[in-house]
């Protein structure tokens, strides 16, 4: 008998094994509905309370809440299996009407049953018609590549809009965060200062104890600091400044303090401040004048469109470095305060070359969508006076697909994108021009632009501002490098170019096959015209426009960043460019950067990201802002302000471009992992994607390369290792391995999810 205890006792074993194996699968996280996460949060004025979806909604008392507005809502997760290569085979959705339903795994609303499908983002609601106004429960369980099930995820819930449509982009609301200040000094005998680190779109609380009624505290909020330590009340430029002066109460109170409303940011275009928020006002510092109360606490409320602080970390051997990140990221997070992409707090208007910035920046800090969704979707129909920025619709557009995944806001936007590609301002050749006689009412319709700061028709901008400044001596250069403007345009058509090529991709990702094959013909077309009629024969490097031998930073790095540039022309241009140092705006930056690193130029790149120089994000941080600024001084644009996200590039060009990880694919499914250290000895990212966390470090010395990457399940790599030499010797994972060439790189393909090291030796 013993062989056949033996053989029950191998049977217990290995079913113990492959039970502890099912269980060690954890369940799916970060459930998204509509690319929302946190659905089921409820907020009141701002501020999260303890109060369950249901709760809310039979109250009387006003909350804030996501409402999802589409008919049949998308549904994503995130995948937690770490064995190398894994990836999601099935899943299973339950929808209820109740938390109990759930519970005891009722789908009353849908029950997917188990799908066979590796797809984990944009999962089309298929079960019964939702009903408005309602609360429903979910929750999902995938298999694995080893056929293994996760347990379900935690419940959520969501609530639906009052009108469901067949498609809108969902929002979160506003939120508020209660924060202290970091650091306080006393001035002198009655005035102190209170510092709360950063500058951020807020509203003051205090509380304060007085001997008597009716006596008077001034307070100083604003965003710089003067010479002798306190609020700036004459600050350059539009740095905020406010005096607010507080009747007191006797006794101990609590005083909100209201921030009159500003004509010049709340005007007919400026995106207005809900009634459950308030006025705001950017500001890091107070001060309290003539201080002889017993003031107890100082507080700020921070307002901003909800962000995920630990969806995106970087570090390097560089510490400036490091600073801009920082700079950059915490831009993004408060100068959401709006829930919509604007220009800062001087106009509050939402801008097309401000959004692609801050779209590209926003999906570098933190994995939201939406907000990129909602500002196209706005900038469509409120268009602004520039010509090259109608043509980012189209930018924007490519992005929000190609990082979300989720094309509805391009399919129900598509018709109404195809004017902003401005091609009935073409000539046979394909080239685009603004000053030939084309802009008539029936054009001006088709982009919906009406009149805008006195403008009637687009303009070529070229960069910000553009000569004679803005408030400025008329004789100031500008930004714009010199730039001839002509009939016929580089930068304009480089814009143009690019354009069409983004609308051509998503032709294609929508199944307008026609359409597609008159895109690439057009960008064709284009890139002829734009070769034969801006590049100097004689230099190589690209003439701002056809009726002009003068050749500025941005004709040529946009033309270098937009694929524009022959091979054969490419080392004149580089060489040209590097000519002119930061010669553009902190707008241009972010093309100029592109550039150069597209062209792989890494040590160039680092060098203008690092500079110390005035035009640099060092004087930013050397001025005192704690904000992107609108220019790189305000000796180059007067009425600055030191809250503008378009300034913020670096967030994202450390991640695209430095770090080197885009998406070759929707949603992340195919990463690119191409790092460009230039002088970086090393530095460690970390990106929040709807498929989970990438994280990337590398170092480097005279004689190896060293690279670790974790890629998240349910996709794959590509992976570009710097290269020196034919004889380098490439290691992954400690064993030898032998790469295909790629340029300047050794390119490995088709790497599994999971954790992985490379080594190149030298």
């Amino acid at each position: 008998m013993q062989p056949f205890s033996n053989i029950i006792l191998i049977i217990l074993l290995l079913t113990l094994f492959l039970n502890t194996n099912a269980q060690s699968l954890n369940p799916p996280s970060d459930l998204r509905v509509d690319l929302l996460l946190n659905t089921d949060k409820v907020w009141k004025n701002g501020l999260p309370v303890a109060v369950s979806l249901q709760q809310a909604k039979q109250s009387t008392i006003s909350y804030q809440m996501a409402r999802i507005p589409n008919q049949t809502p998308y549904f994503s997760w995130v995948i937690n299996d770490h064995l190398e290569g894994s990836f999601q085979t099935a899943y299973r959705i339950f929808v209820a009407s109740s938390a109990e339903n759930l519970k005891v795994n009722k789908g009353d609303f849908w029950d997917s049953g188990k799908v066979i499908k590796s797809q984990q983002t944009g999962i089309i609601y298929n079960g019964r018609k939702l009903n408005p106004n309602t609360v429903y429960y979910w929750k999902v369980k995938t298999w694995n590549n080893k056929q293994t099930a996760s347990d379900f995820s935690q419940a959520s819930s969501f609530i639906t809009d009052s009108t469901l449509k067949p498609y809108q982009a969902a929002h979160q609301p506003l939120v508020k965060s209660l924060q202290k200040p970091v650091f306080s000094k006393q001035l002198n005998s009655l005035s102190t200062l209170y510092d709360f680190g950063k500058d951020a779109f807020g509203q003051l609380k205090m509380r304060i104890s007085s001997f008597s009624d009716g006596d008077t505290m001034l307070v100083h909020i604003g965003e710089a600091i003067d010479s002798l330590g306190g609020v700036d009340r004459k600050p350059r430029g539009t740095i905020r400044y406010r005096l607010i002066k507080l009747p007191l109460l006797k006794g101990e109170h609590s005083y909100d303090l209201k921030f009159l409303a500003d004509e010049r940011n709340t005007g007919s275009k400026a995106i207005l401040m809900p009634d459950y928020i308030g006025e705001v006002l950017p500001f890091r510092y107070v001060e309290l004048e003539k201080n002889d109360k017993i003031v107890i606490e100082v507080q700020r409320y921070a307002v901003n469109y909800p962000f995920n602080d630990q969806a995106s970390s970087f570090k390097s051997s560089d510490t400036l470095l490091n600073k801009i990140w920082d700079l950059s990221k915490h831009t993004i997070k408060a100068t959401s305060f709006t829930g919509l992409y604007v220009d800062g707090d001087r106009e509050r208007i939402p801008y097309e070359a401000d959004a692609l910035i801050n779209q590209l920046s926003h999906y570098a800090s933190d994995a939201e969508f939406n907000m990129a969704k909602r500002s196209l979707d706005y900038l469509i129909y409120h268009a602004t006076w520039p010509t090259e920025w109608s043509l980012q619709n189209l930018l924007v557009a490519w992005n929000d697909y190609l990082y979300s995944g989720d094309i509805r806001t391009v399919q129900l936007l598509y018709p109404q994108l195809k004017p902003k590609l401005l091609l009935a301002l073409a000539r046979p050749d394909g080239l685009i021009s603004t000053k030939t006689g084309k802009q008539d009412s029936s054009f001006t319709k088709s982009i919906h632009f009406s009149t805008f700061n006195g403008e009637t028709v687009l303009k070529d901008i070229v960069d910000w501002p553009q000569k004679g400044g803005f408030g400025l001596p008329p004789s100031y250069p500008g930004e714009t490098d010199g730039f001839v403007f002509t009939d016929y345009n580089a930068v304009v058509n480089a814009f143009h170019y690019q354009a069409l090529i983004c609308m051509k991709d998503l032709a294609e990702a929508l199944g307008e096959k026609e359409d597609a094959i008159f895109y690439t013909q057009q960008a064709k077309k284009v890139k002829q015209a734009f070769q034969h009629s801006f590049i100097n024969p004689t230099t190589g490097t690209v003439k701002d426009g056809e009726d002009t031998m003068h050749s500025s930073l941005h004709a040529n790095m946009l033309a270098l960043a937009f694929n524009l540039v022959p091979n054969v022309n490419k080392a004149s241009v580089i060489a040209h460019i590097r000519t002119r140092g930061m010669a553009c705006s902190v707008y241009g930056a972010q093309f100029l950067l592109d550039a150069l690193y597209d062209a792989n130029e890494a040590e160039y790149g680092l060098q203008l990201l690092t500079s110390t120089d005035k035009r640099s994000w060092y004087n930013m941080l050397h001025s005192g802002s704690t904000m992107t600024t609108e220019a790189w001084d305000t000796d180059y644009k007067n009425n600055q302000d030191w809250n503008h996200a378009w300034g913020a590039a670096p967030a994202n060009i450390i991640v695209r471009k430095l770090m080197g990880v885009e998406p070759l694919s929707p949603a992340f499914g195919v990463i690119q992992i191409k790092p460009q250290p230039g002088t970086l000895n090393s530095a460690e990212l970390q990106l929040s994607t709807l498929h989970g966390k990438i994280n990337v470090a590398f170092s480097k010395t005279p004689k190896q390369f060293q690279l670790k990457v974790n890629i998240p399940p349910n996709t794959k790599g590509i992976i570009y290792l710097p290269k020196q030499t034919e004889s380098d010797r490439i290691f992954m994972n400690g064993n030898s391995l032998t790469a295909k060439p790629d340029g300047k790189f050794w390119i490995i393909k088709d790497v599994k999810s999971g954790t992985h090291t490379w080594k190149v030796s030298y």
